[in-house]
């Protein structure tokens, strides 16, 4: 593994949030002969329940370092960005942050490294000005990062894993009742929602039997296990990682706190306008079990984007940095940034 940097980021002019607001973020730096002519950098945006640490897991009898060691070990730099009201970052009323302005507080984290890296002043890098840049974006990431490019334009690719533009749905174990989830109109806030499906809520609490979804743990099972984690993952860290949600002890990969506008990209078409808005290339990368309801779908989302690829990948689930298989899903985006720089 290379050097990690923390960084602290003032974001607080661009996000627009009526108080100080900054960023954590961890900077996972390459050794500078690995770097590309025109060196890559990404820049990863964790789910919903997630910190920064998930691109960077240590577990016992696995690579060091997870995903961005692997990559900054093949020449990339890896960014690692906490949300607004994610993990490290600032926290805020949950309930009123916006989309808009977590894209907004993103961009100026970018915006930041990148000038950063033009002056050389990243660890013992040499100056890069002019990087190849790719958005990586998991689950409520990919949601985030489908509304930060389509109406920023920051990145030249990006990588949407394990979210759907079209439909974001969790399922659950084969022989047990779906999770159903609300359809918001996204102009609402999560406080006082404007739902659309206002029947599912009542089949939400017969099956969490609490408006408090923490609490729907089993003896056996949380409902969400099945879609978060494949059967083929050590036992022992799934069940730290489920507990977790139910007020466990919080691993380092997990986030205390989450933006509650999250769970309005899971109604169909939530981000569909700029999801076709996208103008550059489009990785779409899942598991066999995942929260996509229909994925040969997923690339007509991307209307203005010169290409897509969809990939998907055997023994993953939705968390796919956690499964036997996640080098495969790494290798192949690996290569596929690697080709578009070329």
């Amino acid at each position: 593994m290379g050097t990690t940097i923390q960084l602290r980021i003032d974001v607080t002019t661009e996000a627009g949030v009526g108080g100080p607001a900054e960023l954590a973020v961890t900077v996972h730096l390459p050794s500078a002969s690995t770097l590309a002519a025109r060196p890559v950098v990404a820049f990863g945006f964790p789910g919903g329940g997630y910190g920064r640490g998930y691109y960077a897991m240590d577990l016992p009898d696995w690579p060091a370092g997870g995903q961005a060691a692997y990559h900054t070990d093949r020449g990339w730099v890896f960014v690692a960005i906490d949300h607004l009201h994610v993990g490290d970052s600032t926290l805020f009323d949950p309930d009123l942050l916006t989309m808009e302005q977590i894209s907004r507080a993103n961009q100026a984290a970018v915006n930041h490294v990148v000038a950063k890296l033009a002056a050389g002043s990243l660890g013992d890098l040499p100056v890069i000005e002019r990087p190849y840049t790719i958005g990586i974006g998991q689950s409520m990431g990919g949601c985030f990062l489908v509304v930060h490019q389509g109406q920023l334009r920051s990145f030249d690719a990006v990588a949407i894993l394990g979210y759907s533009a079209v439909h974001t749905s969790v399922p659950s174990r084969p022989g047990t009742p779906n999770l159903q989830m609300p359809w918001m109109v996204r102009s609402s806030f999560p406080h006082a929602p404007i739902i659309l499906n206002p029947e599912v809520m009542e089949a939400l609490m017969a099956v969490s039997n609490t408006d408090d979804l923490a609490s729907a743990v089993s003896d056996e099972e949380h409902m969400w296990t099945w879609a978060f984690h494949h059967d083929d993952e050590p036992r022992d860290i799934v069940r730290q990682d489920m507990d977790a949600i139910s007020g466990g002890p919080l691993p380092v990969w997990r986030s205390a706190t989450t933006p509650a506008c999250a769970i309005l990209g899971v109604a169909p078409g939530a981000v569909a306008t700029e999801a076709a808005a996208i103008n550059v290339p489009v990785f779409l990368g899942m598991g066999v079990q995942d929260v996509i309801v229909d994925p040969d779908r997923e690339p007509m989302a991307y209307k203005s984007a010169p290409e897509v690829v969809l990939a998907r990948f055997p023994q993953m689930a939705h968390m796919h940095n956690f499964a036997p298989t996640r080098e495969l899903l790494w290798g192949r985006l690996q290569t596929w940034v690697d080709g578009l720089n070329s």
